[in-house]
């Protein structure tokens, strides 16, 4: 599962690298801007959900 992790976070991470290095000249390495790259690549997931269920929500038909 950490592996995945990794694997999966690895895009959002590298550009959140590449952003800090170039415009905010700190230049962090991988493992520093990982923390923030799941952060990222969880907001980035999140945007494209469709919430049209809702699975608190019972529909009247059950």
């Amino acid at each position: 599962m950490l592996i995945v992790a990794l694997i999966v976070t690895f895009p959002a991470t590298w550009l959140l690298m590449l952003f800090l290095g170039n415009v905010m000249d700190t230049g962090p390495s991988y493992w520093g801007a990982l923390p923030g790259g799941i952060l990222l690549g969880a907001l980035i997931g999140a945007s494209g959900h469709n919430d049209q269920w809702n699975v608190f929500v019972r529909p009247d038909s059950l």
